[in-house]
């Protein structure tokens, strides 16, 4: 009789602390996760017609307002009760593209990946130290083939699509890409943007062994590149 009112009573604090644990994991999750800091599309708000011709060698510059330069990544956090979608992003961004016949020539874009944050300390110093390792690898590049026609671009200030390749990368691994960018002549400046899907295998981004998350295996890097002619 002892014995089995002690098992009911293990029972009952097992059930406690299961109930207590399931309640309050959400809570601690969102103080150590969050949805991060997301590079997002070019605005089109108020854009001016443009000023300058397409042709010429054009610089990344910071940008201002919806439409500064900015790089980052986005992936699902998958958690035990949860799964949620995270980003990082940096503005520490160098690069050019030329531009001849109103067709891309050539371009290249650097990344200081030492930069990338979101908005949890602990996630920024697991994904530069240990998924993008940035004391070996401070940077990542794109390179793009050249070859796109951009003459179809409008000059009235709306944005408009234009499809480009290239080569990504990040760490140790370079691999082609093509993405569909939405691109916006707007006064002195272009505006670059758009989401390429990556997987994290095809660039040695092994996920360290989080105790309150996994990194799902597919994500995306976001873009979006303020332009200027070189010399303006």
């Amino acid at each position: 009789m002892l014995r089995h009112r002690k098992l009911i009573i293990t029972c009952f604090i097992v059930a406690i602390v299961l109930v207590a644990t399931i309640g309050v994991a959400p809570m601690v999750f969102s103080a150590i996760l969050g949805p991060g800091v997301k590079t997002e599309g070019l605005s089109d708000s108020g854009a001016s017609p443009a000023t300058e011709e397409m042709d010429g060698t054009w610089e990344v510059v910071s940008g201002s307002g919806r439409n500064t330069s900015s790089l980052g990544y986005t992936f699902a956090e998958i958690l035990p009760v949860d799964e949620r979608v995270t980003s990082g992003s940096t503005q520490d961004i160098e690069g050019t593209v030329t531009i001849a016949g109103e067709k891309i020539q050539d371009g290249q874009v650097t990344v200081d990946v030492t930069d990338v944050s979101s908005d949890k300390q602990v996630r920024d110093e697991n994904v530069r130290r240990k998924i993008l390792e940035t004391d070996t690898y401070p940077t990542a590049h794109l390179t793009l083939d050249g070859g796109e026609d951009v003459s179809h671009l409008p000059d009235d200030g709306t944005a408009a699509t234009v499809t480009v390749s290239g080569k990504l990368t990040i760490k140790d691994a370079t691999r082609p890409v093509t993405a569909e960018l939405r691109a916006l002549r707007d006064g002195d400046r272009v505006i670059l943007s758009g989401d390429l899907p990556i997987k994290r295998e095809d660039f040695n981004l092994e996920a360290p062994e989080f105790v309150a998350a996994k990194i799902a295996e597919e994500g995306e890097i976001n873009i979006r590149l303020a332009f200027e002619k070189a010399g303006s």
